[in-house]
């Protein structure tokens, strides 16, 4: 599994570590984890709907930041439980650039094991860093 929760953290917080061989996987592995934190069953979010998120920020790590906000904001806006089908983070100029487009559905109590609802990951001990040939990200969750 690209995730593991750190369990020594705060109870009012749930804290990950993600990692993935490039970026995108990174991306996505942090992404799987915040909806895992909302949702125990996430093969149970089926893709009936389509949101395309564009991003960009000069640091890497604000850039994961924003984009898992974004994932919580459609949660608290639109119900909409979402998961990355395909994202594509390019650096340019010294700008990082996240095309990311996500498929999921509104989130059914009937099907959906909720956990937790995340309101906002926190700044607390948040990096993301290279580390030899592979990426890792620490997040934690304001739950």
């Amino acid at each position: 599994m690209p995730f593991h929760y750190l369990e020594e953290i705060g109870t009012a917080d749930i804290a990950f570590e993600a990692t993935g061989r490039d970026l995108p996987e990174l991306f996505t592995a942090a992404a799987d984890a915040t909806m895992n934190v909302m949702i125990d069953n996430l093969d149970a979010i089926e893709p009936r709907e389509t949101r395309q998120i564009e991003l960009s920020n000069d640091k890497i790590d604000m850039l994961l930041f924003d984009f898992l906000q974004e994932l919580i904001y459609f949660k608290d806006a639109n119900r909409l439980l979402l998961r990355i089908r395909e994202v594509q983070i390019d650096e340019k100029d010294g700008n990082y650039f996240l095309d990311a487009t996500t498929k999921g559905e509104p989130l059914d109590a009937t099907r959906h094991e909720q956990r937790a609802d995340v309101k906002a990951v926190t700044l607390h001990d948040f990096y993301v860093k290279k580390i030899d040939d592979a990426w890792k990200a620490s997040v934690l969750l304001d739950i």
